[in-house]
Parts: C-alpha cells; sequence; structure tokens
C-alpha cells in the first residue's frame, strides 16, 4: 500500500492473471471513503483488501462509494459485494448497458459469443476451454444489481474530493478514467498502462470498431492535464501523452503485420496465431482471438480488407 496523495492510496492486489496485480485506489475524507476499482472476487483478493483496509483503521462496510473503470472481472468483480453492503456503485452508462449486462444476464449473450467464435474459424476443441474458463470466471464476479449510470465529464464528489469521469472507449466500451483535475492526476483503470498494451478486443456484445474507439480514446488522454497517471496494472505514468503515442504507434506496427501476413484470405483464428506466436494459455489465446478481430474489422471498416463466410475469411480487395 502507497499514499499516492494525502488521502489517496494505491492497493495493488493478487489476481490469478498474468499481470498478477491489479491496482485499486482508496480515497479516504473525513466523512466518506470511496474506492476505484474494486479486484476479482477471490479469497486471496478479499483477504489482501481487508489486510489494507485494517491499516487504516477501516472494514468493507466503511466503503461508501465505489467507482468503476470497467466492467472486467478484474475491476469490477466484488462490486455487487461491496454494493450489498450498502455502497453506492458508480459505472459509466455505456457499460451499463453491454459489460455490466454480459455478467448480469449471460444467457443473452452466451449464444452469440459462442457463433463469433466459430464464424471466424476458432477450432471446437479450443471452444470448449474458452468456454470452461469463462465458466470459472463467472464463479469469481459478483455485479452490482442498481449501479448508478455516469456521464461522460460527470463530475463526481467523493472522499472530499472531486473527479471529473471521462469517458474513454476501447478496452471496454464504457471505460472511464478519474481526473482529479485541482491535482493534476489521472486515475486511468486500464486506458493507459506502463509495460504493456491494454488489450482492445471485438467480443459479440461490445460496439463494432473497438480499435478506432480506443484511437480516438489515446488521442483525448494526451489531451488531459494530468501530470501524472496511476493505472489499474504497474506502476504511473509520468509523461501521459508520450505513453498514449507510444500507445497508438504500437497499434499502427500490429495493423501493418496484419496486412503482411494476408497473403491468402485466412479467418480471424489463423491469424491469431502469427499475430501473438508465443505460448499462451486458453484466456491469453482467447484475448489473441478477439485483439485480432478488432484489428482486421478496424481495416476492413477503412476499406483496406474484405471477408467472405461465414466462416469469414479476410482478405486484400
Amino acid at each position: 500500500m502507497k499514499e499516492i496523495l494525502p488521502g489517496v492510496y494505491l492497493l495493488p492486489v493478487p489476481i490469478p492473471y498474468p499481470l498478477k496485480t491489479v491496482n485499486l485506489y482508496l480515497l479516504r475524507g473525513r466523512e466518506e471513503v470511496a474506492l476505484v476499482d474494486t479486484a476479482l472476487g477471490t479469497r486471496t483478493a478479499q483477504g489482501t483488501l481487508e489486510l489494507y483496509l485494517a491499516e487504516l483503521g477501516l472494514c468493507f462496510a466503511d466503503i461508501q462509494a465505489v467507482l468503476l473503470t470497467h466492467h472486467h472481472p478484474d475491476h469490477y468483480g466484488l462490486a455487487g459485494f461491496f454494493e450489498g453492503l450498502g455502497a453506492r456503485v458508480y459505472l459509466h452508462e455505456e457499460e451499463i448497458s453491454r459489460g455490466h449486462r454480459f455478467w448480469r444476464e449471460p444467457a443473452l449473450f452466451e449464444a452469440g459469443g459462442w457463433r463469433l467464435f466459430l464464424d471466424h474459424g476458432t477450432p471446437e476443441e479450443a471452444l470448449l476451454g474458452i468456454r470452461e474458463t469463462m465458466g470459472k470466471t463467472r464463479e469469481r464476479v459478483h455485479p452490482p444489481e442498481n449501479p448508478i449510470p455516469l456521464k461522460d465529464g460527470e463530475v463526481l464528489e467523493v472522499a472530499g474530493r472531486r473527479l471529473k469521469a471521462v469517458w474513454t472507449p476501447g478496452h471496454a466500451d464504457g471505460h472511464v478514467v478519474f481526473l482529479l483535475e485541482e491535482e493534476g492526476v489521472l486515475l486511468a483503470g486500464d486506458a493507459l498502462l506502463e509495460r504493456v498494451s491494454p488489450n482492445v478486443g471485438l467480443w459479440a456484445y461490445t460496439r463494432e470498431n473497438p480499435l478506432a474507439d480506443f484511437l480516438r480514446s489515446l488521442d483525448l488522454l494526451g489531451e488531459l492535464p494530468a501530470r501524472v497517471a496511476y493505472a489499474g496494472h504497474f506502476g504511473p505514468i509520468p509523461q501521459v501523452r508520450k505513453r498514449a503515442e507510444e500507445l497508438k504507434a504500437h497499434h499502427q506496427e500490429r495493423l501493418s503485420a496484419l496486412l503482411a501476413h494476408l497473403d491468402r484470405p485466412q479467418t480471424a483464428w489463423e491469424l491469431s496465431l502469427k499475430l501473438f506466436p508465443q505460448e499462451l494459455d486458453t484466456a491469453g489465446r482467447r484475448f489473441a482471438f478477439a485483439e485480432t478481430l478488432a484489428h482486421l474489422e478496424y481495416l476492413r471498416q477503412e476499406g483496406l480488407l474484405s471477408r467472405e463466410g461465414p466462416p469469414y475469411r479476410y482478405f486484400r480487395p
């Protein structure tokens, strides 16, 4: 645990994913305590968070507001737990209609989700592994019942701080960052990461062009009056605009690599094995597929690729 501003604490919490930890941010005011993101619903995460709170003389029931950057399980998993103890839970309105419903009403998206994988060339054996992994993840996610919708640009006054919610879609449709304007500090969630590029994936329930969203969000982030960004994983980012430009360049390189691989019509699954040739576990391969598909659809909507199928194969027109 580290105090990054007076009364604002960074809490790294273990998660069973390659990133190892997720950074939560606790805001302690005179009359209120708030938490930005919640970690995954595991015993390890819950126990670690309980110890951090105890160090500050607090308990779970003292959290009166939860501000979620997005609906991904390592940031959202315990939101329902805190809501059940009386906390207000805030989530961007775009997440409520999409990502939140993905967890609350899985039957609505299940058939379409598996069809997306099959239509883009995923082998049945791989899909079985993905189904099993998702089933385990759902056991660790406790959605809130009545999240309070946030609008882009809305200013919240919580725990003695003013935080401006800035909509930054791409990594998730309703991803928001929270800007502490007076302090020049950005709580960036997964919109910016220090060491790796945030995953930008196309799923059955998402907006149709998440990469285009993400590139626009990077432009927006580069213009925010923030001297430092504290992200959802890894360390702080002292040069926000520079990191945004680096991530834009990374995705341009990935788009060029995809075009170079298209010497013949290929499915998104086939191309994901070329774009991400390293050894990946089932969850990692799922993310690699979704990111490849997002890049292919970006190129298709830019008029640089066509496709035929299903199963869909992409090719240069």
